[in-house]
Parts: structure tokens; C-alpha cells; sequence
């Protein structure tokens, strides 16, 4: 039975009793803490008992049986309940356990996480069976359900199909459909996408809006759809225009957008003082961004810039938990929760010194527990090496095509005329044109053009990763995009740079070409290397990991290329149509 429909069996409710009565001893004693105590909004000493994963009781008492409890003294100890990230994407190389392992360090103890990757690359079957296992995690792990691709794909209609999507919001794991990536569709009358929201509304679950630079009125509209929240504010007057029209907002601090020093100068500036309906995100962040810590960090940034202490706090915990009807387990340090705690040095520093995460101790006086998170066999859900039975041939690397894109910052492209000659081999480094082909990873079809601003002097990059799974290649060097696509065929997926035929550096990705089996802290230093590599041979923006991942999302400005074709994002368009290869 899933954790999240009973989280705990009657015979367990029972123990939990008959620790109060002494005739059972708690696991865990933590005594004389100074707490958060969110419903007084006050800084408050008591004991604390703890069985197994449960807090049993808060307050002045000791327990009468303590045979086989830890004891742990917390008179110089500081205690605010698990940080709760309400907007992960869990596959940005990464994948949920490692995510949810390295989160737990800086004390977020609890994701709520998308799932594209799993509704687009696993049969239902496989993908529920993982949502089961990963409820075995220390970290509790709830998700959102996608009502479309974010791209133009060959067979939505079959992915997002009324009884796939209606499965997954059924899902006891699942706290809230969207987000709404293709809510102008939702707007121009798609009733489909409109009866899912209403399902997800009869469910008492959560609607997340996804309204970059949207109007007063289109905010309104939304409103009226069913959107509750939205994560796409980047100023402090879109914070006020959401919160007038009644939402939830949900404020951001990510690799693409860390916006969020600048909004609280902007809400300091125009008196917005009321934090209860505001909440923090990391949006799935690339891996080197987490470096610094996550929710904590946020925290961190909203102390510095005077929001009160505990509003601070709130926002990552019991605001969060509210929002999404969990605060009877989730969110505050109180009787019935479950006990998942942050030990701090000081209020002001929210990072973590020890945390504890179903009430098993995963961080201990600075030290990451060893084996608190389990190893997975992830061939059992489907996702194995990538396997191509397929060759890229001289063909696929035709290009001939009168525009392509320019990239305006790390996902933003733009149409431009190709003036440049691409009938050869390779291209001059006086420029900052490349070969650009995304190619199916069943190898059906292709589509070639010019990319403007990625990079001067790259031989050759290639990668699995990317917003559908299938293959992008870019580069200079037609011969060199040929021995990175081999290497990335070898090794079952990943992203390949090659230089003079030899391997510069690589990023291995062995569940299904799209994420690393690796500890997030691996990882980083994996990606650090290609962004180094990738900064000397010309790419001058942020995040390269979200320029993969973008360029075929039609959410975004303003030409992209999908497995459908180049799509003109504004006037929903294929300007030029995949080849069948």
C-alpha cells in the first residue's frame, strides 16, 4: 500500500499511543530543544519523542519509558522542521534518489517532483512501481502530473492520453497537475486540458501555473481555469499582480533565473509585508548550482535581505505544506508530523548541522551518514543504458537549411538568415555559427540547420540529453561530431565534447541517456568540467545543461527545433518539417 494514501497502518497508530502511555519507549528523545513553533510564530523549548518516523509528542514532559531510546541533549541546539522543495525536476542529469540524497544535506527533506521524464520514456507500470520503492527513501517523495510535452512530439496524443494523464493524477504520490506549460492552448479552447484541471480540482489537489511575463488579464484568466500558483514571477511587481489576482506564488531562485535577491528588493520597495502566501523553488536547478546548498540557500538570502526570520523559514516548510493540504505530516515540528528535522548552529545559518529525515539520521554533526539512502536497480523500472541499433552516416549531416537559430541567452532562440556556406566539412572559428542536427533515437528522422551563439571554436559536442531523449549534435567538425556520437552510442548515452578525434571530456548518462547513476556530488564535478571546456571554445551564458534541455521546449521564444520539425513558437507553426532518414 502506498505510503501517502495511509501513511501509517492502524497497528502502527496503536504503537504511537502506547508510547504516550510508557508502555512502549520512544526511538529518539531530543531534549530541551529551542523549536520553531509555527502556530505561536515563537522560538519555544520542549521535549521532543520521536518513534521511528513519527514525532509523538511535543512538549514538557519526559517520557515515563525510555529503554531503548537515543537521548540526545539539545540545550545548545537549534530545531526547524525538513525544508519541503515544492518545484524539483528531478532528471537535470541527475535522478530522484541522487537528488533527493544530496538535498538532504542541506536539509530539504521532502520534493515534490515533475514527471516528465518518467511519463515520456516509461510505461506506466514501471514508473509507478519506482513512485512505490521511492517511498522506502528517507526523503518523502511526492510528484506533479504533466498535461502536455512542453514541445511538439510525434506521438502526444498516445503520451498524453485522457487515461494516462487521468492514472497519474489519480496517484496517491501525486499533489497537483501542470505545470501549465501549454496554457495558451488551455486559452484558445483545448477542453481536454481544461477537463484534466477540473479533475485534478475534484481530487482537492493543486493546479501550477507556468505564466512567464503574463498580463494582469491573462493572470485573471488563468485564475478562473483553475491555476493556483505560479512560479514564473521575476519582479516584484509580478509578485503583487499574482497575489491580487489570488495566488499562491511560488518565488525562484534557480540556475537560469536567480531572481530571487532582486524580487525581495523589489517587495521591500513596495511594501509587501505579508509572507503567508509565498513560498520558495530551486526549479530544478543544474547540478553546480546546488554547490552552495538549496532551500537552505534561500533562506539564507531572505534573512540577508530582512524578511522576518520565521517567515523565512515558513516559506520553505509549513507555507508550503498548507498550500498542498499536508501540514497534518509535513511542514512544522508538532505532534503527529512526521520527523523530519534540521539541526542548526545558529537561527541565522538555516544549513544544517545534523537532519533528521523520517527519523532516520541522514546528516550527523556535519557528517553525511553513509548508507541512509539504499542503491537502486534501475533496470528493474526501464531505465538501462541506451541502446542504438542504428549508425549516423555522412547523410545525416547535410545542411542546406535559409535560417537557423541564435541563441539570446542560455534558452532563448531566435530565427536568423544563414549567410555562411555549410556545404563543407568544417567551419571557420572566426564565428560563431555551428552544425546543429537533432536526430531521433530510433533514428527515423532528422533535422539540420545552422546554431548562431553557442559557441566560436567547438569541434564537436554530443548528447542524449535532451528534452525528448533524442540526440542533438553540435560542432564545427563534421568528423569530430561523428566520433562524438560513437562515443556517446558506447557508452549507452551521455554528453561527448571531441577535439582532433580525441575525447575532451564526457558525461556518462546510463539510465536511458538522460541522467546519471552517480552522487549529485560526482556529477558536479563532471559538469563543471564541461562548462570549463565548453567557456574556452566560446559559450559565454549561463547553463549549458539547460540549453540542451531547451531547445526543443515550445514554451519558450521563439523558434525551436522538435522532433516535428523547426517550430515557430508564436504563430504555432512547423516552418520546416523532419526528414525521414
Amino acid at each position: 500500500m502506498l505510503e501517502q494514501r495511509y501513511r501509517w497502518k492502524n497497528k502502527h497508530l496503536r504503537m504511537h499511543v502506547s508510547v504516550l502511555d510508557g508502555k512502549t519507549s520512544p526511538t529518539i528523545l531530543l531534549k530541551n530543544a529551542l523549536y520553531l513553533n509555527q502556530t505561536f510564530r515563537q522560538w519555544m523549548r520542549a521535549n521532543i519523542w520521536i518513534y521511528e518516523d513519527r514525532i509523538v509528542y511535543v512538549g514538557e514532559n519526559l517520557p515515563p519509558n525510555i529503554e531503548t531510546c537515543e537521548i540526545i541533549d539539545c540545550t545548545n541546539e537549534i530545531l526547524v522542521p525538513g525544508y519541503i522543495e515544492p518545484h524539483a525536476h528531478p532528471f537535470q542529469l541527475y535522478n530522484p534518489l541522487t537528488l533527493a540524497a544530496y538535498a538532504s544535506q542541506f536539509g530539504t527533506t521532502t520534493l515534490i517532483n515533475d514527471n516528465m521524464a518518467l511519463i515520456l520514456h516509461l510505461k506506466n507500470r514501471e514508473a509507478f512501481s519506482l513512485l512505490r520503492d521511492l517511498c522506502s527513501i528517507p526523503t518523502t517523495m511526492f510528484w506533479w502530473s504533466r498535461f502536455d510535452s512542453q514541445t511538439e512530439i510525434l506521438n502526444e496524443e498516445e503520451i498524453f492520453s485522457h487515461s494516462n494523464v487521468k492514472s497519474w493524477l489519480e496517484h496517491d504520490a501525486v499533489l497537483q497537475g501542470g505545470e501549465l506549460t501549454g496554457w495558451p492552448k488551455l486559452l484558445n479552447g483545448d477542453d481536454m486540458m481544461l477537463h484534466w484541471i477540473q479533475e485534478a480540482k475534484r481530487m482537492r489537489k493543486k493546479i501550477e501555473g507556468h505564466f512567464p511575463g503574463a498580463s494582469e488579464k491573462t493572470l485573471a484568466k488563468m485564475m478562473l481555469l483553475g491555476a493556483d500558483c505560479d512560479h514564473e514571477a521575476m519582479t516584484g511587481e509580478e509578485v503583487y499582480n499574482r497575489l491580487m489576482q489570488g495566488y499562491m506564488v511560488s518565488l525562484r531562485y534557480s540556475s537560469i533565473r536567480p531572481d530571487l535577491p532582486q524580487i525581495l528588493d523589489d517587495m521591500k520597495r513596495l511594501g509587501i509585508e505579508a509572507y503567508d502566501r509565498l513560498l520558495f523553488n530551486t526549479d530544478g536547478s543544474s547540478s553546480t548550482f546546488y554547490e552552495q546548498g538549496m532551500n537552505d540557500q534561500m533562506i539564507r538570502i531572505a534573512i540577508e535581505k530582512g524578511v522576518p526570520v520565521i517567515d523565512a523559514y515558513n516559506m520553505a516548510t509549513v507555507n508550503v505544506a498548507r498550500y498542498y493540504s499536508i501540514d497534518h505530516l509535513h511542514g512544522s515540528i508538532a505532534t503527529g508530523r512526521v520527523a523530519n528535522i534540521n539541526f542548526l548552529s545558529s537561527i541565522e545559518n538555516p544549513t544544517p548541522v545534523s537532519v533528521l529525515a523520517k527519523g532516520k539520521w541522514v546528516k550527523r554533526d556535519g557528517v553525511k551518514v553513509d548508507d541512509a539512502y539504499p542503491t537502486v536497480n534501475w533496470n528493474q523500472y526501464g531505465l538501462t543504458p541506451m541502446e542504438l541499433d542504428w549508425d549516423l552516416s555522412m547523410d545525416d549531416l547535410q545542411f542546406s537549411m535559409p535560417f537557423g537559430l541564435k541563441m539570446e541567452n542560455s534558452v532563448i532562440t531566435k530565427p536568423y538568415s544563414i549567410s555562411i556556406d555549410a556545404s563543407e566539412d568544417e567551419l571557420p572559428s572566426d564565428h560563431d555559427e555551428c552544425f546543429f542536427t537533432l536526430i531521433d533515437r530510433n533514428g527515423k528522422w532528422r533535422i539540420n540547420t545552422l546554431l548562431k551563439g553557442f559557441a566560436t571554436s567547438l569541434p564537436a559536442l554530443a548528447s542524449s540529453y535532451s528534452t525528448t531523449g533524442d540526440i542533438i549534435l553540435i560542432g564545427k567538425n563534421k568528423q569530430d561530431m561523428f566520433h562524438a556520437f560513437n562515443r556517446m552510442k558506447e557508452l549507452g548515452g551521455g554528453i561527448v565534447m571531441v577535439e582532433n578525434a580525441e575525447i575532451v571530456c564526457e558525461v556518462p548518462l546510463n539510465l536511458n541517456g538522460i541522467m546519471s547513476d552517480l552522487p549529485v556530488e560526482k556529477l558536479i564535478e563532471q559538469e563543471k568540467k564541461l562548462l570549463v571546456e565548453l567557456e574556452k571554445r566560446g559559450y559565454k551564458f549561463s547553463d549549458p545543461i539547460y540549453s540542451l534541455a531547451f531547445f526543443s521546449a515550445t514554451h519558450l521564444p521563439y523558434i525551436r527545433i522538435t522532433q516535428r520539425g523547426m517550430y515557430d513558437v508564436m504563430n504555432k507553426t512547423v516552418l520546416f518539417p523532419s526528414i525521414m532518414r
